[in-house]
């Protein structure tokens, strides 16, 4: 493995390699192998990446995606942040505004406005298709961050290009190998800031709520949706508003006839009934 030099503000190596089974693997395999929290490990392509769902399984083009999974310890299970997945999206999302807000001499396509959004629980919009996923997992006190993100793309198979997007089509942008490493920058700095929140009130600084922060940002907050509780094949399905989430990254939901919101852990919001994303 290569080692890349680029700022890691978690102060560990950031590991790059051509091709991975995936990387979510090779992080188990270096936790194993005794590095440091905060090692990183991307790759031009991964094989076997997965999603959130095990069956579905996402695919990538050699250097059109970033693909990385951050190691952190926590020493215990108990010890890792609440509602992790989400808050990584916030801090994906921000990053991938500060990288396309870079580009200052480039002509950013106008047609649309650049929008990015975090859709419940994991995914990442960009103008209401999407962009990216992330996918946690822990063990031993050991947190996996995997982030899949489509960068360069610049067309996607007719099956994915009415919900696929990447920042590339989105903003106009013409990205080159070597700034995949610049939005992977991006995200680290992000991240860290992100769950060094947990961490300001023995600063004595005072910021604003992660749980506010995202919710400026939770894709179709205020509006009428499908909700498919638990399982993505349960059939329980139900309507109403996405009303926001709760401090543990509960989704809320005013179900149709309803007053108060109710908070879902698991399950899956649908644009039709017979699609669910």
């Amino acid at each position: 493995m290569n080692i890349l030099k680029i700022r890691n503000p978690f102060n560990a190596p950031v590991y790059h390699e051509e091709t991975v089974t995936s990387t979510m693997d090779i992080s188990r395999r270096l936790a194993l192998n005794g590095e440091t929290s905060g090692t990183v490990i991307t790759a031009d392509v991964q094989e076997e990446g997965r999603g959130r769902i095990r069956s579905r399984l996402w695919r990538m083009d050699k250097n059109q995606s970033l693909a990385i999974t951050i190691l952190l310890r926590y020493g215990q299970i108990e010890n890792i942040p609440r509602a992790l997945t989400l808050r990584t999206g916030l801090a994906v999302s921000l990053a991938i505004e500060d990288f396309v807000s870079s580009f200052k001499n480039t002509q950013i396509n106008t047609d649309e406005p650049f929008s990015v959004l975090v859709k419940w629980p994991n995914d990442i919009m960009i103008n209401s298709k999407k962009a990216g996923g992330i996918l946690c997992e822990a063990d031993s006190g050991n947190a996996y961050i995997g982030i899949g993100i489509n960068v360069s793309q610049n067309d996607f198979p007719v099956h994915l290009s009415e919900k696929a997007e990447s920042i590339s089509l989105a903003s106009g942008l013409k990205i080159n190998r070597q700034d995949h490493f610049i939005l992977l920058e991006n995200i680290l700095l992000r991240l860290y800031d992100e769950l060094a929140y947990d961490k300001c009130n023995e600063t004595g600084i005072v910021k604003e709520n992660w749980k506010t922060r995202l919710e400026e940002r939770l894709y179709k907050k205020g509006e009428q949706v499908i909700f498919m509780d638990g399982a993505a094949d349960s059939g329980r399905e139900i309507r109403g508003r996405l009303a926001g989430i709760t401090d543990e990254g509960e989704l809320l939901i005013v179900p149709e006839g309803d007053t108060k919101p109710y908070a879902f852990i698991t399950g899956e919001l649908a644009f039709r009934l017979t699609e669910v994303l």
